[in-house]
């Protein structure tokens, strides 16, 4: 690994970014566009019919953000203009050939001018259809390697995936690649181009029984738990990302590869300003439901550690990592960005930083005008527990996460229908995130410590590419950042 001045690796350079509207790629692009306003050309790939569209996304979605404020005072009167100057949208989609770029004169050139692409698109949603999964997770990663064959300057490829493709296993998760027809449970048979076979067979069956477009979301939801669970993985998401990940050290040949797994991502923590988040980003469903009243038990082992990370951090590994490996051919290298080796936060950290936060700066409830006062969330370690307080407080008799007895359901929904949404909503989350509230597992991140002591040792810029989670602490973060700007980015 060989560490020069990140600066000027981007001078000049030609990088393809999809995914450009999402959370991460446009922390991305303004962190490029912000640090080294010389880089020459940023493709940004997102989903548009045509161009018109795709600049309206581009203004909206990405420039028109808060996150652009920093840049935008930067440049001032000259914002637009520099911007348009080193980016071209691209409407396109990565679930296509050539990634559904449509114009042969802009294939041609892009072909010829970019140097880098990063894959950051990709859908996070746990239960998402399955045929929309596979699309963007899977196969959307072939397409991506794919194209990035067709580039002439090709100097690395990096693919943003999750460390959740652990799944639900103990102990220390290595930074190691996943192989084609890996499973986490030792079941036998998975093969990826069979799974399109098994969706596209039911997609075509429900088609021909003329079922609703939402009896067919339900169903293509349902398959994709079905397949993901039976090799061992705990939802849809990280079970597809899994397959891309294969999908592309199976056929990578001479590209260098860089495979980064961030854990849970949250707010930035420095850059272009502390605090600004985008989305319910999964422990921020609890934090929004918290603070508006909506939770007051939730089910998790107290001592589950959590590992969350800044988003500039992640954005920073990034950039630092397409530095390090550019021209490595053949190459492939995962890079696991979290907290739970070098800084570990437990549930009950959070469970303490979030009443701490909403005990001094209360939710207005937008009804009345009043406080939501909130408590301490009651930290259920077991189903068994979670029904026994449901039972005990509500008088719900419950199986699993089913309220049972359909007479009493009605009853219930009809006499007390916002304490029953409460309820609905708290069940959502536990079935969702259940399996990562009792993960016994810590994400190793020893190829990231490496880059980090190359980066320093070799005197890079380490101020402005700073990726170290030793130097959060927790408290200060959660009650100074990150919930404050939860409530300013994410509370409706």
């Amino acid at each position: 690994m060989e560490l020069t001045s990140v600066l000027n690796f981007l001078e000049n350079r030609t990088i393809l970014v999809t995914g450009a509207t999402g959370f991460l790629a446009k922390i991305f692009v303004e962190k490029i566009l912000r640090v080294q306003p010389n880089v020459k050309k940023l493709y940004l790939l997102l989903r548009a019919a045509d161009d018109k569209s795709a600049m309206q996304r581009f203004n909206t979605e990405v420039v028109g953000k808060d996150l652009f404020k920093v840049l935008r005072e930067k440049c001032g009167p000259n914002f637009t203009t520099f911007v348009s100057q080193r980016t071209t949208i691209v409407p396109g989609d990565i679930t296509c050939e050539n990634l559904g770029v449509n114009d042969t004169n802009l294939l041609e050139q892009m072909w010829k001018e970019v140097d880098i692409v990063v894959n950051l698109a990709a859908t996070t949603n746990f239960d998402e259809r399955y045929d929309v999964a596979l699309g963007l997770n899977t196969f959307g990663a072939r397409h991506v390697l794919n194209f990035a064959k067709k580039c002439n300057k090709l100097k690395v490829l990096l693919h943003v995936s999750t460390a959740y493709v652990c799944g639900e296993k103990e102990g220390l998760m290595l930074e190691k690649p996943y192989y084609m027809g890996e499973t986490l449970n030792g079941t036998l048979g998975l093969d990826i181009e069979a799974e399109k076979k098994v969706m596209d067979e039911k997609l075509k069956q429900l088609k021909a029984e003329n079922a609703s477009e939402k009896s067919i979301t339900t169903a293509m939801k349902e398959l994709g738990l079905e397949r993901a669970r039976k090799y061992g993985w705990p939802n849809t998401y990280v079970f597809t990302k899994a397959m891309g990940e294969m999908l592309l050290g199976k056929f990578k040949e001479e590209v260098p590869l860089v495979i980064n797994r961030p854990t849970i991502i949250t707010s930035t923590f420095k850059e272009p300003f502390p605090g600004w988040v985008e989305g319910i980003r999964t422990i921020d469903s609890l934090a929004v439901g918290y603070g508006k009243g909506r939770i007051t038990c939730f089910l998790g082992n107290p001592k589950t550690i959590l590992d969350v990370i800044p988003a500039d951090m992640v954005v920073n590994s990034m950039i630092v990592a397409m530095m390090a490996h550019a021209e490595q051919k053949g190459s492939e290298t995962i890079y696991q960005i979290g907290s739970s080796v070098s800084n570990p936060l437990n549930i009950t950290n959070l469970r303490d930083y979030g009443f701490n936060y909403f005990r001094k700066n209360p939710w207005i409830n937008k009804v009345n005008g009043k406080p939501i006062i909130v408590g301490k969330v009651n930290v259920l370690s077991s189903m068994d527990s979670f029904q026994r307080y449901m039972a005990l407080h509500y008088m719900l008799p419950l199986k699993g996460l089913e309220i049972v007895n359909a007479a009493f359901c009605q009853y219930f929904q009809g006499k007390y229908l916002e304490l029953y949404r409460k309820i609905k909503f708290v069940m959502r989350l536990i079935d969702l995130y259940g399996p990562y509230l009792f993960l016994k597992a810590a994400f190793d991140d020893l190829n990231t410590e490496k880059l980090r002591i190359g980066a320093k040792e070799s005197g890079i810029e380490t101020e402005i590419f700073y990726f170290d989670p030793k130097i959060i602490n927790w408290e200060d973060y959660f009650m100074k950042i990150h919930l404050p700007g939860v409530v300013r980015y994410v509370f409706k």
